[in-house]
């Protein structure tokens, strides 16, 4: 069924003159990206002075006037729902939001509404990413169900493909603090290990040969007063009992890449109802909290703006489940 179609125009920048028709007309048209672009001129979509164009490596003319019929994004499968979110930053092209525990990023089965996506096609209506000709909100990364913390989504396609690519190549600045079972030995140490689906557990990740590499770098943190994210230098670092408050930075980001991997060296999260089992230590706490999730947040978010090309990072003290939890674990 005909969707109808949006028609934009677009004047050539003189400083892109001979230029690729494609990067020319992304230039000019910030809202599309290369890609989209492209595609949208060799499906018959643009037209310029000398009519019909379907090759995106034709040279662009300086000052030439285009027009580009951008079909009106199908509505997503999803239902908008008020859900509260708590907006970190936003502008034209991407929202950066601190998901609370317990929100589902992407429906599925088992949780087809009350998730980040049903939360941003309604607080986001009108600009969300296009890609695909699908309107949606452009997620391009996830955080676990029950992992709190630091999400980027993009709003134009161009955003996304930006975001895209950082992600791809590991550029991106995560770092998340967690609390785990055990006594460190180290102050830190690093994680190298690739990961994919177990064969025993389809829903559970595991550490395969063939799998995909994953890379998490982990130190150590100190007591309460580093809970806030300061820095206290080694001499000052703190054990909890019988467990310990690390900082994970991720190299890569795979499904349950930190989970997994501090699970594979002893020391899983505690909490983790998946890869590990709570210390007789911790369940009178955990069960005296009501703290039945891994103890797991996405603390830290850096990138480059994929539009503005200028830095952009954000922090997100731990929330007060995971707080309460951290002060009850102290020696």
């Amino acid at each position: 069924m005909d969707r109808g179609v949006t028609t934009l125009e677009a004047r050539i920048a003189e400083a892109a003159d001979g230029w690729r028709l494609d990067r020319a007309l992304a230039d000019a048209l910030p809202t599309l990206s290369r890609e989209r672009v492209k595609a949208l001129i060799s499906s018959g979509a643009v037209t310029g002075p000398a009519g019909l164009i379907r090759d995106p490596a034709k040279k662009a003319p300086g000052g030439a006037l285009f027009q580009i019929a951008v079909p009106v994004p199908a509505p997503a499968h999803n239902e908008a729902q008020d859900i509260a979110l708590n907006v970190v930053f936003e502008d034209e092209h991407l929202i950066v939001i601190d998901k609370q525990a317990g929100l589902v990023v992407h429906p599925a089965a088992g949780n087809l509404d009350g998730t980040l996506v049903n939360a941003l096609l309604h607080h986001c209506d009108g600009s969300l990413s296009g890609i695909g000709g699908v309107a949606r909100p452009g997620i391009v990364h996830r955080i676990d169900k029950d992992t709190s913390g630091l999400m980027v989504a993009a709003k134009t396609d161009r955003a996304h493909v930006g975001l895209a690519r950082q992600f791809k190549d590991h550029s991106i600045d995560r770092r998340y603090k967690a609390i785990v079972n055990g006594h460190l030995r180290t102050l830190q140490g690093s994680v190298d290990a690739p990961l994919a689906r177990s064969p025993a557990n389809r829903k559970k990740m595991a550490i395969q040969p063939h799998g995909k590499r994953a890379v998490t770098h982990w130190r150590q943190l100190g007591g309460a007063s580093q809970a806030d994210g300061k820095n206290r230098d080694s001499s000052q670092v703190r054990q909890l009992l019988d467990a310990s408050f690390v900082e994970c930075r991720l190299e890569t980001g795979r499904t349950h890449q930190v989970r997994v991997h501090m699970a594979s060296i002893g020391h899983p999260l505690v909490g983790d109802p998946v890869y590990g089992s709570a210390r007789k230590a911790h369940r009178e706490i955990l069960e005296t909290l009501d703290f039945r999730r891994q103890a797991l947040h996405a603390a830290h978010l850096g990138f480059i703006h994929p539009v503005k090309s200028h830095a952009l990072a954000f922090d997100s003290e731990m929330p007060a489940d995971m707080q309460e939890l951290f002060n009850k674990l102290i020696v």
